[in-house]
């Protein structure tokens, strides 16, 4: 029996965006969509969403894919599709649905674009979704406070600093939740005087109702229609958009989509109590579990303090050396460290091996050379990266050995 306290969502359905790159993750995301990378060992950042959904009772879902799609299909096929009942998790990828090789040409596109299909099935409200962030919420709530608004779309939201809020759409609310502006990813982000220092932005998370949101999206015309610069301004110049904030002062919610939010993220994780729930860990393969969280097995025993891990090697632990220290790093499945290596600020990339005694994140200039640093000072290392290093120094190191052989000659 339905709990009495719970909303009917019978009639609601929802559409998850996942077909984003997410060029900010560099060569992070050369092979894989965002949503499809790693995090928190064996799970994947699109796992976060999918469990948010399953717990909240919305077991209907369109999965829009476009961007590097085979990780991210598989995944949701072999460890997801079992929990959305009678096939009712299906993948929709762009080209394919669209007919043209340019896909869907922006997020709201991509709704417009299976909208039919979601008017066969009786669908009274749309739940619109991101899959490329980290946090634990209750959707149905969401859904509630939707029908009690009266509004026709609804947005999620929360609080981020002033600095970082021109990464987002930016918002402004009546004291009743009325969205009365709405900018997204403005250069200049406007004071908010209610929340000092800090800005109101949009989570990428929506409530409209479908039939109000088919008859804005036949008035906006073409192939990229956007949520952010289309269809929320037109909500908000309307009287129809409304804001929502998920209950309780301690919520968790970390958009990772530049490699410094992904690895502070990470550590958050890593380092305590996980901030937020963890998604199940869903059945995997041995194979898959050894190395969800880089493999270590040549380490004796490891030592953690705060956000440093020092890992004593099974021979030479004598030696000062020899020992590994991760400071602040975070190791993708399968990336390897040897004996020696330090690393501050670092993640090391999936299936990349790090070489005994490198050091990695003490000197920007060297880090910047071989690696990817940014202004922040995290440092991405790849497989090809090293090897490039690797070239370059035996090409510099060859001439030196060649000038002493001549001279013993």
């Amino acid at each position: 029996m339905r709990d009495a306290q719970r909303p009917d969502l019978s009639t609601t359905f929802t559409v998850l965006l996942a077909g984003g790159r997410g060029s900010r993750l560099h060569e992070l995301t050369s092979r894989e969509c965002k949503p499809a990378l790693p995090f928190a060992g064996p799970r994947r950042i699109v796992d976060f969403t999918l469990a948010n959904a399953a717990r909240s009772g919305l077991t209907r879902m369109i999965v829009a894919t476009q961007y590097r799609p085979e990780t991210l299909a598989h995944h949701l096929e072999s460890r997801w599709a079992s929990r959305f009942a009678g096939g009712s998790l299906r993948l929709r990828e762009g080209t394919a649905v669209t007919g043209s090789p340019q896909g869907y040409g922006g997020t709201a596109a991509a709704v417009a674009a299976n909208l039919a299909e979601l008017q066969s099935e009786g669908v009274r409200e749309l739940v619109v979704l991101a899959a490329d962030h980290v946090y634990e919420m209750d959707y149905a709530d969401m859904v509630a406070a939707h029908r009690a608004s009266g509004a026709s779309a609804t947005v999620a939201v929360d609080t981020v600093p002033t600095d970082r809020a021109s990464e987002f759409g930016v918002v402004r609310t009546s004291e009743g939740g009325r969205i009365e502006s709405f900018l997204e990813k403005p250069a200049v982000v406007p004071a908010d005087p209610a929340i000092p220092g800090r800005a109101q932005v949009s989570m990428g998370i929506y409530v409209f109702d479908l039939d109000w949101l088919a008859s804005v999206l036949r008035i906006i015309p073409g192939a990229t229609q956007d949520f952010g610069h289309d269809i929320l301004p037109l909500a908000v110049a309307l009287g129809e958009a409304h804001a929502y904030r998920v209950p309780g002062d301690n919520f968790y919610w970390r958009d990772v989509g530049t490699l410094d939010a992904y690895r502070l993220a990470q550590l958050e994780f890593q380092t305590g109590e996980a901030p937020c729930a963890l998604p199940p860990r869903i059945a995997a393969s041995e194979h898959e579990m050894k190395a969800a969280t880089g493999e270590l097995i040549q380490f004796a025993f490891r030592m953690q303090t705060g956000g440093i891990a020092l890992h004593s090697p099974r021979l030479g632990g004598d030696l000062p050396g020899r020992w590994t220290m991760l400071d602040e790093s975070v190791l993708l499945p399968g990336a390897r460290v040897a004996p020696g290596v330090r690393l501050t600020r670092t993640i090391v990339a999936p299936g990349t091996s790090v070489p005994a005694g490198l050091v990695i994140g003490e000197d920007p200039d060297e880090d910047a050379r071989w690696f990817r640093r940014t202004e922040e000072g995290t440092v991405l290392v790849t497989t090809p990266m090293l090897a490039r290093r690797a070239a370059d120094r035996g090409r510099l190191v060859a001439p030196f050995a060649d000038s002493r052989m001549g001279r013993s000659a």
